[in-house]
């Protein structure tokens, strides 16, 4: 029978018998939890960024190229009165940019990676039904299925190349569901992860092995803040960061601005050519 007293005096030398890589072992778990959320964040945020994009030539496009054939035609007109030949040549300057031809990466940005074409870009060739993403950040249940699934079928918690292969497959149409903002596939994928196969339990792996894991996934951290930073920096990121809280609220914004820019455009273009 064993009392208090023994139980006590037991425990530092059940402590002592732990595995001397089971330390390593949670360091490798914690790690791998942690890469998964950052991945999260990272591709939330690029998500959003790409919605943005989309949206802003969407919505605002238009209004651009007003304002480009607007600034023309005031700099021909300008030209015109003042027979100046450096007026003409910042008129034929603003000319050539109401039309300029869109290089490659333009054409094919955002809608076509090595899978092939993208939904929207096969729709638009096939002459369907574009549809767009509706608003820039998906909904908040949305989000949430998103989350809990990577977290769930994340192939860096795989055991093997096939099970890898499978959750490859699964996360790649999670992140496109997502991408479109599909709540309800989004949904049917979680029932579907529910009801496939329990991935079994990871077996005890050599130091060795162990410390491997940890370098891979501090590399693969690496390439993330990388990524991420790349998302920050750039132009649609940093006006995403304007407005955390409410992007799409950012395009109405920006569109009221540009109107007003155009109706100003457009009182002055109306004033040098009414005499």
């Amino acid at each position: 029978m064993t009392t208090p007293e023994t139980d006590v005096a037991e425990q530092p030398e059940e402590q002592s018998r732990e595995r001397p890589e089971a330390r390593l072992e949670r360091a490798v778990r914690a790690a791998e939890q942690a890469l998964i959320e950052f991945e999260i964040a990272v591709e939330t945020f690029r998500v959003e960024v790409e919605n943005f994009s989309r949206l802003h030539h969407q919505k605002l496009g238009p209004m651009y190229t007003r304002l480009d054939e607007l600034e023309a035609l005031i700099a021909e007109a300008t030209a015109t009165r003042s027979g100046d030949p450096e007026d003409r040549r910042k008129a034929d300057e603003a000319r050539a940019r109401v039309m300029p031809m869109p290089g490659v990466e333009e054409l094919f940005h955002g809608w076509m990676d090595g899978d092939g074409l993208f939904p929207e870009a096969a729709a638009m060739l096939t002459e369907q039904t574009v549809r767009p993403p509706q608003r820039v950040r998906p909904s908040d249940e949305a989000r949430k299925l998103y989350r809990e699934l990577v977290r769930k079928a994340h192939p860096d918690l795989a055991q093997d190349d096939e099970e890898r292969g499978r959750r490859d497959e699964f996360i790649a149409r999670v992140n496109a569901a997502y991408g479109r903002g599909d709540e309800a596939l989004l949904r049917e994928l979680a029932e579907e992860w529910a009801a496939g196969p329990v991935p079994p339990e990871r077996e005890s792996t050599p130091s060795e092995e162990l410390y491997a894991r940890l370098e891979w996934l501090a590399q693969r951290k690496e390439l993330l803040a990388a990524v991420a930073q790349e998302l920050e920096e750039s132009a649609i990121g940093a006006m995403l960061r304007m407005a955390p809280e409410d992007p799409d609220a950012l395009l109405d914004d920006i569109a009221e601005q540009l109107l007003a820019q155009v109706s100003e455009r457009e009182s002055e273009l109306e004033r040098l050519t009414a005499s």
